[in-house]
């Protein structure tokens, strides 16, 4: 048996098909592959086509039966659910539900009964007695302690069988799935997921407690006016006896109280990452509520937000409040089974198309041009709970009784990677924290070290990484106030290398906690650390130092506080060709800051420039180097000389007329390219006229559609400056091909120049 955490197990499954046909000892094996959800099964078939083999699915009982009938080798899917000793009839009532809880998903479509097998006009017996037979079980876990497994086996006495899980059972009421498929052949722990990135860690954060949740009222409040009629005694006997149970939990105000305080927490936790969230109700009825709480608390929010623009007499919402558009926007969707006999007003939430639409759209980012992505949070009773892979859900709000392994199955939906994605998060509003004890209690300490841990937990990682990025310049003796001397010390590159790590590490943690108030004792330093980063930003022009890519709701944060002093985040650093360079630089007091500037500022124009004309900025970036070794030290001199250097650079780049321009570049390769000997000034006449005949030729080509596009194209025109380079004798032989490569890059640099200077 395989025990892995998070995602991995359908790729296995194909890698270990893949071998076995490498294997001349284990090609005739036949491989059937079983699963418990019509969505499951559709999922691992399509990994299953990486395997090159073509794939037999199972549609009914009697196509389950043939296939598994079938001597030879194959690739054979199908349901667990198909490993039935009858025929199947009609549901009379409600589905049956799975082990654990579980509702099966969309039952298989209806096929005609099966010819009885022999045996007595009985079905069942054996199918086939094979060894050659591989029997590879997706959710091990599920549905295979009861009779159908045993089916199954009886079918197909003889076969290996190797069962994949993610949370085994180890119950002391259910038969453990280790008696079922033995000992574990190979166990992927949470901790080791964790660590080499496939799973994020999930946070816990409990808001059982009676807090409040509008005008004052807190949910006890509420729960005592459900029961006004009562004596206090009476509420308390109650509330000790009832207080959790679906009647409760399914009331309409308490569903309303608790899903304003959802939508809350979602828009000020989840939503500013781009992240999505499931509601887990107790019931059906209670996950239809909830959709419909959520709407009339999202119109509620939304009238509050406006009602603030219209108070604080906002000209730009969209600044104040940045997410407010968005909010209007959002969609809520619940999924459930159908049952015989529901209300109509049920239908949207348990049509299968209905659903499939929101769980498609649920899985895609926020695209508000587009109009999708826009389904921010599913409500569920027991469906999307295990074997749900979205990656963008970060959080799940808790609102039933759950236990064991089904516990687990349902947290480890937000632990999927996805982009910036620091933790997934679990609130808990029914108080399952003994029950996840309990569930993490049956499982070995190696198997769920790291499955879970309290919000309040992760406190002590935000207050290490917050001592450890401060410390970098405390432990220098700079004063994170004092700007402009963190900014000095960052001018050792490797200085700024570890500060762009850190800092990166201290706003993950920090975003993690916000909006919380443990999160407020870190605003200030975070506020001052984003400042220097953009003043340091500015003035070394340091990609490694751009947070553009980190998580929305610090970078707010810290973009409001830098353009309060002064700095606008979406201006590029001053470039020196620019009019008011000097003007800029002479507006920093210090002159090492000065000479900073300057060199830096050279240094982004030389690599922002080199490709158009590597010869020329290959001089430049080393005379450049010369300047700063002639004065090191000596800031006033560094200043006078780096200022001269920027002069010539720009008087130079003034002087060059559009078809000098073009031809330069190329005519500094060749000059740098041509034998000795070509040193005249009739040789050079010579070099200019055939750099002309060579820029012409490429200019036909490059300027054809989408030639940068076409590896072919771009071949046949390095082929034909190879034969010009050597018929005009331009370069050694063995120095051709590397030229040649040299021209290439350089007019796909000088692309846009050099079409549109096209006579």
């Amino acid at each position: 048996m395989w025990h892995t955490q998070g995602s991995g197990k359908s790729l296995t499954m194909v890698f270990l098909v893949r071998k076995m046909r490498t294997l001349p000892e284990l090609r005739r094996f036949k491989v059937v592959a079983v699963t418990d959800r019509v969505k499951l099964e559709g999922q691992l078939a399509e990994t299953a086509a990486l395997t090159g083999e073509p794939l037999q699915v199972a549609r009914s009982v009697a196509e389950f039966e043939r296939l598994l009938r079938q001597p030879g080798a194959g690739l054979v899917f199908g349901m667990i659910q198909k490993a039935q000793d009858e025929a199947p009839s009609a549901p009379a009532g409600p589905p049956p539900r799975m082990r654990g809880g579980q509702e099966p998903g969309p039952p298989c479509p209806p096929a005609a009964p099966p010819p009885p097998r022999m045996r007595g006009g009985q079905r069942g017996g054996v199918l086939n007695d094979s060894e050659d037979i591989l029997l590879l079980v997706d959710e091990a876990h599920r549905s295979h302690t009861s009779t159908l497994h045993a089916n199954l086996m009886a079918a197909l006495p003889n076969c290996a069988k190797i069962g994949f899980t993610g949370t085994p059972i180890i119950e002391a009421d259910k038969k453990p799935t280790h008696d079922v498929f033995g000992s574990f052949i190979d166990v992927y722990t949470i901790r080791q997921s964790q660590d080499d990135g496939a799973t994020v860690p999930i946070l816990y954060e409990g808001r059982t407690a009676p807090g409040e949740v509008a005008n004052g009222e807190t949910l006890d409040s509420l729960f005592e006016d459900m029961f006004r009629q009562r004596t206090p005694e009476e509420v308390e006997a109650i509330k000790a006896r009832y207080a959790t149970t679906g009647d409760v939990l399914e009331a309409e105000k308490l569903i309303r109280a608790k899903a304003r305080d959802v939508l809350r927490h979602y828009v000020t936790t989840v939503l500013p990452d781009g992240y999505k969230a499931q509601v887990v109700a107790v019931s059906r009825l209670a996950a239809v509520r909830y959709q419909a709480a959520l709407v009339e608390a999202q119109r509620e929010l939304v009238a509050e937000l406006e009602n603030l623009a219209k108070v604080l007499n906002l000209r730009k919402v969209d600044d104040a409040l940045p997410y407010l558009e968005r909010i209007r926007r959002l969609k809520f969707a619940a999924v459930i089974s159908p049952y015989h006999n529901d209300p109509p007003s049920w239908r949207p939430w348990t049509r299968q198309g209905v659903q499939d639409a929101a769980v498609e759209d649920f899985k895609k980012p926020f695209n508000d041009e587009k109009n999708e992505g826009l389904t921010a949070v599913l409500v569920v009773k027991n469906m999307l709970i295990t074997g749900f892979d979205a990656p963008v859900e970060q959080a799940m709000y808790l609102d039933r009784p759950m236990h064991g392994y089904e516990l687990l199955q349902a947290i480890a939906r937000v632990n999927r990677t996805y982009k910036r994605k620091e933790c997934g998060l679990v609130v808990d509003y029914y108080g399952l924290a003994h029950h996840l004890k309990e569930a993490l209690d049956l499982y070995t300490e190696g198997d769920v070290e790291g499955a879970l841990r309290p919000f309040r937990d992760d406190l002590p990682r935000l207050a290490d990484r917050h001592r450890r990025v401060v410390s970098l310049f405390t432990a220098r003796g700079c004063n994170l106030h004092d700007t402009e001397a963190g900014v000095q010390l960052l001018y050792d590159a490797r200085l700024r290398a570890q500060f762009a790590i850190y800092l990166r590490e201290f706003l993950q943690a920090l975003n993690t906690v916000l909006p919380r108030p443990e999160a407020l004792p870190y605003v200030r330093d975070a506020r001052l650390l984003g400042l220097l980063r953009a003043r340091a930003f500015q003035r070394y022009r340091d990609q490694h130092l751009n947070i553009a890519g980190a998580e929305a709701k610090v970078r707010r944060l810290i973009d409001e506080y830098v353009v309060a002093q002064g700095i606008d985040t979406r201006i590029p650093p001053i470039d020196i060709l620019a009019a008011n360079f000097e003007e800029h630089v002479g507006q920093i007091r210090s002159p090492r800051a000065q000479a900073a500037e300057m060199e830096f500022a050279a240094r982004h124009h030389i690599r922002r420039y080199f490709q158009e004309d590597p010869v020329y900025y290959q001089r430049l970036s080393q005379r450049l180097e010369e300047i700063l070794q002639t004065f090191t030290e000596n800031w006033e001199a560094q200043v006078e000389a780096l200022r001269t250097f920027i002069r010539e650079v720009r008087a130079a780049h003034a002087d060059v007329s559009r078809e000098d321009r073009v031809m330069r570049p190329f005519l500094r390769l060749l000059v740098e390219a041509a034998p000795r000997g070509w040193s005249s000034g009739a040789d050079r006449e010579r070099l200019a006229a055939l750099t002309v005949g060579l820029v012409d030729q490429m200019r036909e080509e490059i300027g054809r559609v989408d030639f940068w596009r076409k590896p072919v194209a771009q071949d046949q025109l390095r082929s034909r400056i190879v034969q010009y380079l050597d018929a005009h004798d331009l370069a050694q032989y063995e120095e051709q091909e590397a030229l040649a490569d040299q021209v290439m890059q350089t007019a796909r640099a000088n692309h846009t120049l050099l079409v549109n200077s096209q006579s």
